[in-house]
């Protein structure tokens, strides 16, 4: 069931910023109770310390990363808040206070999950959801309190703190309009791509069996004819486009493809099996000068279905002179370096967070645009090495699918049927990919489609007549 309306916080204003500010000063507050304590139980710990400090940290983090595009993952935190509560109301001398307090928190986690998700029209009643009973804590029961030790009302302040934290974040939440016919995100998408949930149960199952994308990889030596994309490459320089091609040619080529057959824009992750839909992300590896000691770099650049060979060179070209010619480093570059600042055994630490993050699709989106490990096809070229091209393995890091290496030209001398010899060129290419996103038939009628777009490639000058979309 899609959701009817859409909440997001437009951006980190005051309340939105107050909101993580008190959340923050929540789990701080707990901290310090649990340090004073004399003793503590491995029940309350878990229960009364680890759950709600991990509930204020998830709920900080998630508002930060996904407040526009992703509010509802807040209600993750919520849920886990709840079950703190829960827990904790299980102790209270009267059964009447029990059951009265699980069943606003039972009203709270699926209230605010509702809200978040769409299913309530207005967020209003969230207002007096958390308001009240904060109002109740101050002016009823925190009234019983007064005397009380400091450190006995440290529990008490924390849970003021969340229930401020979360009346900010209700008010500062807005509705945001939805054009007709928008896909909107729900629980299991990422912020990089959407989750397919109407595929056969070989495929749900496989990522469960194959573990890895280095497991998974098929690899495919593939050779194009070349004659029509070099008068298609010479018409392109005479019309002013320096330096157009095959390189650009075969990008073009497989954008299209894409929009043919979107299933090559798939990846997994999490064991799940995810779509970018219209967002194909390519990565290439680059020198900012041909010379032995000029530092590797690695661009990224997102192109349409609906682009035409004309916009994949103006794309690509032009993110290729933005790395070139800026005499600082890039972003890959900085971050890359401060990886590089890490010592050995934290940065593999590090590694093994980023990892688990992406795991579950916590990874901030920003990470994941800079990041060369995640994108929809990575590719190279030995032509310019004058090599013939490897085959290049899969990352298990990052969601890659597909690794092109393209070679240099070389010419074949082919005897035809009346005897005669002809001279053609070919250019070699071989394919790595992930064997899990579709069967080997879809690869196949993807090669034939890219093959026939190659062989033709005046048909990449106009738009595609449909794009696809994946179900």
């Amino acid at each position: 069931m899609r959701k009817k309306t859409v909440y997001w916080v437009p951006k980190l204003g005051a309340l939105a910023l107050l909101s993580m500010l008190f959340m923050a000063c929540s789990a701080l507050v707990r901290v310090v109770w649990a340090c004073g304590e004399p003793a503590l139980s491995r029940a309350v710990f878990w229960f009364q310390v680890v759950l709600p400090l991990a509930a204020n940290v998830v709920f900080v983090l998630t508002l930060l990363e996904s407040h526009r595009d992703r509010l509802y993952r807040t209600a993750i935190a919520v849920w886990m808040g709840c079950v703190f509560f829960a827990v904790k109301a299980l102790g209270f001398p009267s059964l009447v206070h029990t059951v009265l307090c699980l069943g606003l928190y039972a009203l709270v986690a699926a209230l605010y999950t509702a809200t978040v998700t769409g299913r309530v029209p207005s967020q209003v009643p969230l207002w007096f959801l958390f308001g009240l009973p904060m109002l109740y804590h101050i002016f009823v029961e925190d009234t019983r309190k007064v005397g009380w030790p400091v450190h006995d009302w440290l529990p008490e302040i924390s849970v003021l703190c969340c229930m401020a934290s979360l009346l900010l974040v209700s008010l500062a939440m807005k509705k945001r309009p939805v054009e007709p016919g928008t896909y909107l995100r729900r629980f299991g998408d990422r912020n990089d791509g959407r989750r397919l949930r109407k595929l056969s149960p070989i495929f749900a199952v496989s990522p469960y069996i194959m573990k890895t994308r280095n497991t998974s990889q098929n690899f495919v030596a593939d050779e194009i004819e070349i004659t029509a994309m070099e008068k298609y490459i010479h018409e392109k320089r005479r019309e002013g486009m320096k330096r157009f091609g095959a390189l650009h040619v075969l990008l073009a080529a497989y954008v299209r493809t894409c929009a043919r057959y979107p299933g090559l824009n798939r990846f997994i992750a999490g064991q799940r099996i995810f779509t970018r839909d219209r967002e194909i992300e390519v990565n290439m590896t680059i020198k900012k000068e041909m010379a032995t000691d000029s530092p590797d770099t690695v661009i990224k650049v997102t192109f349409d279905p609906a682009d035409t060979a004309d916009m994949v060179y103006e794309r690509f070209n032009a993110r290729v002179r933005e790395v070139k010619d800026a005499p600082a480093d890039t972003s890959f570059d900085k971050l890359a370096g401060a990886f590089n600042l890490i010592p050995g055994l934290l940065l593999k630490a590090f590694v093994f967070l980023l990892q688990a993050a992406d795991y579950f699709g916590l990874l901030p989106r920003f990470l994941t645009k800079l990041s060369p490990f995640h994108g929809s096809l990575y590719i190279t070229s030995m032509a310019s090495l004058g090599i013939p091209p490897i085959y290049h393995h899969l990352y298990d890091f990052g969601n890659v699918p597909v690794f092109c290496s393209m070679g240099k030209k070389r010419r074949v001398y082919e005897v035809q049927r009346d005897g005669g010899v002809v001279t053609r060129k070919y250019l070699d290419c071989n394919f790595v990919t992930d064997e899990r996103i579709v069967d080997g038939f879809y690869f196949a009628s993807c090669m034939r489609y890219l093959h026939g777009l190659l062989d033709d490639p005046w048909q990449l000058d106009q738009p595609p007549e449909e794009i696809v979309r994946d179900e």
